[in-house]
């Protein structure tokens, strides 16, 4: 059964060097409560999963801002100057994935497989040192699966079961990020009780997540 904890509780959970997978596109969908404990307890050496870096001030770009990421995987840069200049400087290492691969990377940890083939990249230095596998005649480059200690999620309503549902375009890498976590934490606008969601609409079922905590705490 899924327990309902503190925004607190839950950041403390996280230690150093901990694999994050943090959900959101450019801070949309992005769990900003639980980044904000991060940031005030100033936990460090964390490795980052994530599209975008977000900005200075919203979203993961708050826990760059405040050095807290020792390396990331990530398929955005632009809006975060931080980022650049920490990338740039050798401060934190940075693989930039595309935005597809990068996602059906994480996806396949979830799902319980190695890693996917994919034809994007080949030809530029996103294939450089990956094995190239030949289907049909055509080539495909090995991508490995992405796997994390930590999902972190932000859904609109939750039961107490865990059941999420999200809301509009903030559900974007939510689903995929949340079925991969060894350990999901979601946080949420509205818990209610099992059996008031309409089955319908629950996207993430409960099964996949393991703590829940309220937006407004």
């Amino acid at each position: 059964m899924v327990k309902i904890i503190s925004i607190r509780e839950a950041a403390r959970m996280i230690k150093p060097h901990d694999r994050l997978l943090i959900s959101g596109f450019l801070a949309v969908g992005a769990p900003e409560r639980l980044i904000d404990e991060l940031v005030a307890l100033g936990t460090k050496d964390l490795h980052l999963v994530v599209i975008a870096s977000d900005w200075e001030n919203r979203g993961v770009g708050k826990l760059i801002v405040n050095h807290q990421i020792k390396s990331a995987q990530v398929s955005h840069c632009g809006t975060n100057k931080a980022m650049q200049a920490q990338m740039n400087a050798g401060e934190v290492e940075v693989e930039l994935v595309p935005q597809g691969t990068l996602l059906e990377r994480v996806r396949a940890a979830g799902a319980g497989l190695g890693g996917v083939l994919t034809p994007t990249g080949l030809g530029t230095v996103v294939a450089d040192g990956k094995d190239i596998i030949q289907v049909e005649g055509k080539p495909f480059i090995l991508e490995k699966a992405i796997h994390g200690d930590y999902a972190l999620v932000k859904a609109w309503k939750a039961d107490k079961r865990g059941n999420l549902i999200y809301r509009k375009t903030a559900r974007n890498s939510n689903p995929i990020m949340a079925m991969t976590g060894k350990i999901t934490i979601a946080e949420v606008d509205e818990i209610v009780e099992v059996g008031e969601l309409d089955p319908e609409q629950i996207v993430t079922p409960g099964i996949f997540v393991n703590y829940l905590v309220r937006s407004g705490e």
